[in-house]
């Protein structure tokens, strides 16, 4: 008998996720226990056949309660655990550096000298949440680290490592928003786009396209799901969940399968239902969810959304409409370097208030490019990154 692989299947674990119970960032040896543990379970889903893309570390808000002194004081810090991390081809996320609602003028400018001095570490301005609704202050604040990061390193690459989070919960697999709380643990993201154009290629109808898909996420994800947790009692690790969001990457794309089911390129009419498909199946997955469990648009990210906007077919609101339904938000949508700092905060102010009636995470990664003007062709110098056209902010 013959036995398709998880990748032929439509499957790839995109992280193994360790969360740090940690109460300073110049916790080396915790960091180092994770990058153990993390290792043993790549290894333990590669000899059941999973292609493992990336592991990843979290790590508690710590920096968000420390004044700005005590904050460039633990850049040090915060470089040597970015060494360690990269040295064993991992990443990590600090977490929200700020939470608060109101101004800090100082954490623009700490945010890029962290990306300056970092290669493989994510964070994120808390922009909404639970018990105080839509952060503006904390939206203004996550626009000026944008543009700050943005023009820190070359090519705008610091926008890769930065978002602003709206009720993004612990345990959250996906970076840059990614953070921890409480005892160490493990979470597990999946890149399942080319499963979800499986299921919906040839079904009859929406409705028989959610039951395929719900069908197919169901087999696959509770698989997983057992190594999972068996990874996490041996290790001693709290078990966070699957974030069952089909996250794309090129070729692997959740556009494609978007067009699978509604017949028509993606941004044009059909699409916004194809989208709310997708995210009624995965609210009623019976597995252990965490993170989003939502639909990830990530422009640069998917071969087929880079070209639908190269073709003009979708712009950024197209993009906060769908997240009303089914999306994590805005995601490493390249816009023109130059965009001020207060159309910046008033497109994450949206998404903030959009998640808070929603009751929903998102979160916005805008990737600015340097000297580009919008309709300009964009091409980063990143084999993970597909060309795409720069968006208009307004």
């Amino acid at each position: 008998m013959t036995f398709s692989t998880p990748a032929s299947r439509g499957i790839r674990v995109r992280t193994i996720t360790a969360g740090i119970a940690m109460d300073r960032i110049g916790d080396r040896s915790a960091v180092e226990r994770a990058l153990e543990s993390l290792a043993r379970a790549r290894a333990r889903f590669e000899a059941d056949g999973y292609e493992v893309q990336t592991t990843r570390v979290t790590m508690p808000p710590v920096l968000a309660a420390l004044d700005s002194k005590s904050r460039n004081a633990a850049l040090a810090a915060i470089a040597d655990i970015d060494a360690l991390v990269a040295s064993r081809g991992a990443s990590c996320s600090l977490g929200p550096v700020w939470t608060a609602d109101r101004p800090d003028p100082d954490l623009a400018a700490w945010s890029a000298e962290l990306v300056k001095a970092t290669k493989a570490t994510s964070f994120s301005v808390v922009i909404a949440s639970r018990a105080g609704g839509v952060h503006a202050q904390g939206a203004m604040i996550a626009a000026q680290v944008m543009h700050a990061v943005a023009s820190a390193v070359p090519d705008g690459k610091g926008s890769f490592r930065f978002a602003a989070a709206a009720n993004i919960p612990r345990g959250t697999p996906f970076f840059p928003v990614g953070w921890h709380d409480g005892p160490s643990s493990l979470a597990v993201g999946c890149e399942s786009a080319d499963l979800v154009r499986a299921a919906f290629t040839g079904a009859s109808d929406v409705g028989d396209g959610g039951r395929r898909l719900a069908e197919r996420l169901t087999t696959e994800l509770r698989t997983i799901e057992k190594i999972a947790a068996r990874i996490s009692e041996s290790e001693k690790l709290v078990y966070r969940g699957i974030d069952p969001s089909p996250a794309p990457l090129g070729q692997h794309s959740i556009g494609a399968a978007l067009e699978a089911l509604s017949g028509v390129p993606f941004g044009d009419a059909g699409t916004l239902r194809a989208c709310a498909v997708v995210t009624d199946v995965l609210r009623r997955l019976e597995i252990r969810q965490c993170g989003y469990a939502g639909l990830m648009l990530p422009v640069l990210e998917d071969a087929v959304l880079a070209k639908r906007a190269m073709e003009g077919r979708y712009g950024l609101r197209d993009l906060l409409l769908f997240s009303s339904v089914c999306g994590t938000g805005l995601d490493v949508v390249p816009i023109p370097g130059d965009t001020p700092i207060g159309t910046l905060a008033s497109i994450i102010v949206d998404v903030a208030a959009q998640s808070v009636k929603l009751r929903k995470p998102l979160s916005v990664r805008l990737y600015l490019i340097p000297g580009a003007k919008v309709g300009d062709p964009v091409h980063v110098d990143d084999p993970l990154l597909t060309d795409s056209v720069v968006f208009r902010a307004t």
